[in-house]
């Protein structure tokens, strides 16, 4: 933040337009609503920082009460789709004072609204390397290569040649582990980037292609029918990770979250 930029904001609440104000500082409008936008993002970090520690003074009253107020949580949508559904019902069960506010999002996505303090927490399958971040293992997702018995058994990667595959966009870290395996056997193969669970899966039992998913999501939907799966040895399990802002202290709803993830998912 410049003092420049509070310099024009101040012009410009002093003669109460924009217009009026490029008058006197001897500029073209567009620059200062330019630079007010600049002013307005950074004020908006610096609020969501002082609201997050507000919050925490609040819970450091009562450190010992019972787990209440808003939480928010976020998932890259396998574990949203495969793993949560069971828990977050029990940990309602468990805290009926705490608010939860539940959202999806691609791991880079969340580990930016945990930084910024828009996220007390979320759930991704890569190890954050954010100076800001704490996180802690919580489960290792098995994969499963997926497909319609119409296509026929899938025993190696080579039988993957000519077929379509459809896999969430690029930096999924299951796309990465199948493009890791499929390159280690010389296998060249076009992937079709798909950003729904559900829509992938469709595509697999109507015949139309294979995929590669976390054996959580192959649990929900095998149930639907005309889906089998295959596991291979040399497609190691995805480290799961809670992850947090390491900047705030005490937070009991979060912590109650963090430890319900541990044990739930204990020995995965």
């Amino acid at each position: 933040m410049e003092l420049s930029q509070l310099k024009m904001f101040k012009v410009v609440a002093d003669h109460g337009s924009i217009v009026q104000a490029a008058k006197v500082l001897h500029c073209v409008p567009s620059n200062i609503t330019n630079r007010l936008k600049l002013l307005e993002q950074e004020f908006l970090g610096y609020a969501n920082k002082i609201l997050a520690v507000c919050q925490e003074a609040k819970r450091a009253l009562a450190p010992d009460a019972v787990p209440s107020g808003v939480l928010k949580i976020g998932a890259i949508e396998s574990a949203a789709t495969g793993r949560l559904p069971i828990l977050l019902s029990k940990y309602h069960h468990l805290y009926p004072d705490v608010q939860m506010q539940f959202s999806t999002g691609t791991w880079s996505q969340l580990i930016n609204d945990v930084v910024g303090h828009n996220l007390d927490g979320a759930i991704i399958a890569v190890n954050a390397t954010h100076p800001d971040i704490a996180q802690v293992e919580v489960y290792k997702e098995p994969l499963v290569m997926i497909a319609s018995p119409s296509v026929g058994a899938i025993r190696a990667p080579h039988d993957l040649e000519q077929m379509n595959i459809f896999m969430w966009p690029e930096g999924c870290p299951y796309r990465r582990a199948l493009e890791g395996w499929l390159n280690e056997h010389h296998v060249s193969a076009a992937i079709t980037s798909i950003a729904s669970y559900g829509t992938i899966l469709g595509c697999v039992s109507a015949g139309a292609g294979v995929s590669l998913v976390p054996v959580g999501v192959f649990e929900q939907f095998k149930k639907i029918g005309n889906i089998s799966g295959y596991t291979f040895s040399q497609l190691s399990p995805v480290q799961n990770y809670f992850v947090w802002n390491k900047h705030v202290g005490f937070h009991r709803a979060k912590d109650a979250f963090a430890e319900l993830l541990q044990n739930e998912f204990k020995g995965l």
